[in-house]
C-alpha cells in the first residue's frame, strides 16, 4: 500500500529491455548516440512540431531550471503560483540557474487564474531599474495540489503571458497524466496554446530518470545546450537516457502507464468516498489524491501499512478526531490487491 510517490515505483520491463539493448559495444557520447536521433524524431512527431529542438536531463528539477535559466535573464522574474515545484520543492535551483532572477508569485491557489497572472505581472511592472523585469511565466500540470489545468485555463494564461510579450514554461513533471486526464494531444496541451517551452516528464511515470525538455522556438537552443554543459547536466554516457526515453515513446508506452496510475486513482478513490467522514479535497482527474480524515483513520491506515504523506499535524500526538491531509499517489505498478486492501480497511470499522 506504497501511496507515498509516483517516483517510488518500479521501471516498466521494456524500458529495462531497451536499456539492455543499447548496453551492447560502444556509441558516440554527449547525445550523439543514434538512440538520440530517434526520441527527437518521435518527440517531434508526438508534438507535431517537425522544427522542436529536443533535449534530454535526468531529473526535473535540472529540466525545470535550465529551461527558465534559459528564457529570462538575472535581472528578470518569473511568475508562478506558491505551490509551484520550482518554488516549493527546488531548493532554489531556478535562482541558482538563472544567475539571480527572482520569483514573483501568483496568489491565489495552485492553479492561477488570468486576473491573478495579470495582477502579478502588473505589480512587476512600474518600478523601473529599481525593480526586477518581467521575465516568463510558469505552469505546473498537473499541479503539486493534484488539480489539471484545462485547455481553456492553459490558453487563457499563455493569452495573458503573450500580451505582455513573455514566454511561457509549462513545468509537465506529471504531463502524460494531465494529457490523459483530458483525453488531448501533447501539442494540444503545449505550442497550440502559446506554450513555449514544456517538459515532457518520464520519471513520475515509470522511467528511470530522464525529463525531455522541448523547445518550440529554436532561437534559445544552443544557448540551452551551453547551460546544460556549465550547470554539470550533460551525461557522457547520454545512450542510457536517450534508451529510456526512446522505451517510453515506443508503442505510446507513455500514455499507457498514464492511464494505469489515473485508474488506479479513480479505484481508490472510489473507496474514499464511501467514508462520511473523509473530505476529498482537490479535484481528482490524475493521479493524486488529497483528502481530509480524522487522526484515528490516519492512525489505522498506517498502522496497517499504508505509506503516504501527511500534513497539519503529528500523526500520534493529538486528539483521536483531529484532521489531518493526507496525500495518495499512484504509479502505474501499483497492484489492484493492494489499493484494495486499503479500501477494506476504510470499510473495516
Amino acid at each position: 500500500m506504497f501511496f507515498a510517490s509516483d517516483n517510488s515505483g518500479p521501471v516498466p520491463q521494456a524500458v529495462l529491455d531497451v536499456l539492455a539493448e543499447v548496453n551492447q559495444g560502444h556509441m558516440m557520447g554527449y547525445g550523439a548516440d543514434p538512440m538520440m536521433d530517434e526520441v527527437r524524431q518521435r518527440i517531434r512527431d508526438l508534438f507535431e512540431a517537425p522544427d522542436a529542438a529536443v533535449y534530454l536531463a535526468a531529473t526535473g528539477t535540472a529540466a525545470n531550471a535550465l529551461a527558465l535559466a534559459t528564457l529570462v535573464e538575472p535581472f528578470d522574474t518569473v511568475f508562478c503560483t506558491p505551490m509551484a515545484h520550482i518554488e516549493e520543492d527546488e531548493c532554489n535551483a531556478p535562482e541558482f540557474y538563472t544567475g539571480g532572477a527572482k520569483l514573483t508569485l501568483v496568489q491565489g491557489s495552485d492553479r492561477m487564474t488570468p486576473d491573478g497572472l495579470t495582477r502579478a505581472i502588473e505589480s512587476q511592472g512600474n518600478r523601473g531599474v529599481h525593480g526586477p523585469r518581467r521575465g516568463a511565466v510558469s505552469i505546473t500540470q498537473v499541479t503539486e495540489m493534484g488539480n489539471v489545468y484545462t485547455l481553456a485555463e492553459l490558453k487563457a494564461l499563455c493569452d495573458i503571458a503573450k500580451s505582455y510579450g513573455l514566454p511561457v514554461h509549462l513545468d509537465g513533471a506529471r504531463f502524460a497524466n494531465a494529457a490523459v486526464a483530458l483525453g488531448c494531444t501533447p501539442a494540444q496541451m503545449s505550442w497550440k496554446l502559446g506554450v513555449d517551452v514544456a517538459v515532457f516528464g518520464g520519471t513520475k511515470n515509470g522511467l528511470m530518470g530522464v525529463e525531455a525538455v522541448v523547445f518550440f522556438d529554436p532561437s534559445k537552443v544552443w544557448e540551452f545546450e551551453l547551460r546544460r554543459k556549465r550547470g554539470g547536466h550533460l551525461f557522457s554516457k547520454h545512450r542510457y537516457l536517450s534508451a529510456q526515453m526512446a522505451a517510453y515513446l515506443r508503442n505510446d508506452l507513455w500514455k499507457d502507464l498514464a492511464q494505469k496510475a489515473n485508474a488506479k486513482t479513480a479505484h481508490l478513490l472510489d473507496g474514499l468516498r464511501k467514508r462520511n467522514d473523509v473530505e476529498i479535497v482537490n479535484d481528482v482527474t490524475a493521479n493524486m489524491i488529497f483528502f481530509r480524515a480524522p487522526r484515528a483513520l490516519h492512525q489505522t491506515l498506517q498502522k496497517s501499512g499504508a505509506r503516504y504523506h501527511l500534513s497539519g499535524g503529528d500523526l500520534s500526538d493529538g486528539h483521536a478526531d483531529g484532521v489531518l491531509t493526507g496525500r495518495l499517489v499512484c504509479d502505474w505498478s501499483l497492484p489492484d490487491t493492494e489499493i484494495d486492501r486499503f479500501v477494506s480497511l476504510l470499510n473495516a470499522d
